[in-house]
């Protein structure tokens, strides 16, 4: 029997040290990263998706990052069968793939080798289900989905339009839901065999806290000049990639629904927010190793526990 390849991954909540201890992992043990976020796959979205740097990757290979253009609507099977691409031709190479990143459901379909069936769908049911999302808003239709997959529906925000109407319409054309499915692909053996390091705060307010200066440094760093940017140039406000947290708010900002202080204050509690639903999928978990830090991260101890672990796993 062949044995299942190995994988290092290092998730946890936005803001919390995952790109600074990736590369020091992959420094450490010979890896190439790959990226697990599911907004970092835009070209032109850099400083509201706190995309990694040339200077932090400090020479080390990073993939999945600027593969898409703003306008596309990215889903998760092309994830999986791309990144798939990416960590196959790093083992073939002798290197330690290392996933890095938020998005939970990219990190837990890339392990499992699955992405959903994307034949799964219905024009006109789609069609059906956006025009309902856009007369009675999210919260609606996540309460509609929450009545046939709630747990699908805990760990998902009412702007969250794109994965709301997916859920609905896979429930609505299989007559199962993507919980019900994600439970038996759990029941075959995963494509890797993934040591899972997270991280996050001891305290819930010094995580909410580093979120908040995050999001400040954002704004200094030009990100309303980057949404002006990416709009000129005709991306549609209403594209998957323009929902996410910043660039929406941005956005509206510019248009003069509301002041670039509210916009602010909505960038940082829906981050708050985001990251508490991350929280809530890695809990559902119960292989993976926690680091939590203190009010300050401790690189030098994580790199080692991390190391430590990843040897005792068989990653060397």
């Amino acid at each position: 029997m062949t044995e299942t390849p190995k994988i290092a991954v290092i998730t946890g909540p936005t803001a919390t040290g995952k790109t600074v201890l990736g590369v020091m992992l992959a420094k450490e043990l010979g890896g190439e990263i790959v990226s697990a976020d599911s907004m970092q796959v835009y070209r032109r979205m850099d400083i509201g998706t706190a995309k990694v740097t040339a200077e932090e990757m400090q020479g080390i290979p990073h993939h999945m990052i600027d593969v898409a253009e703003p306008y596309e609507n990215y889903s998760v099977a092309r994830y999986v069968r791309e990144a798939d691409a990416c960590v196959q031709d790093i083992l073939r190479r002798g290197k330690l793939p290392i996933i890095v990143g938020g998005t939970g459901l990219y990190i837990d379909s890339l392990v499992a080798g699955r992405g959903f069936d994307e034949n799964a769908s219905d024009g006109a049911l789609r069609s059906a289900l956006e025009e309902k999302y856009a007369l009675f808003g999210g919260s609606q239709l996540l309460e509609q989905l929450r009545a046939v997959d709630p747990e699908r529906a805990a760990v998902l925000h009412p702007s969250d339009k794109k994965r709301i109407l997916r859920a609905l319409e896979v429930f609505y054309t299989t007559g199962r839901t993507i919980t019900e499915h994600d439970e038996e692909s759990r029941k075959i053996p995963p494509r890797y065999d993934a040591a899972v390091i997270a991280l996050s705060f001891k305290n819930r307010a010094d995580l909410y806290e580093r979120i908040d200066r995050r999001a400040e440094n954002m704004i200094k760093a030009g990100l309303f000049n980057e949404v002006r940017s990416i709009l000129s140039s005709g991306v549609p406000e209403k594209c998957t990639a323009m929902q996410a947290i910043g660039y929406k708010e941005a956005a509206r900002a510019i248009h003069g629904e509301i002041t670039e202080a509210d916009a602010i204050e909505l960038i940082k509690r829906e981050s708050r927010r985001y990251a508490k639903r991350q929280l809530t999928w890695l809990r559902r978990r119960d292989d993976i190793r926690w680091i939590l830090w203190d009010s300050v991260p401790n690189f030098n101890f994580a790199r080692q526990f991390s190391t430590q672990f990843l040897n005792n796993r068989g990653l060397k």
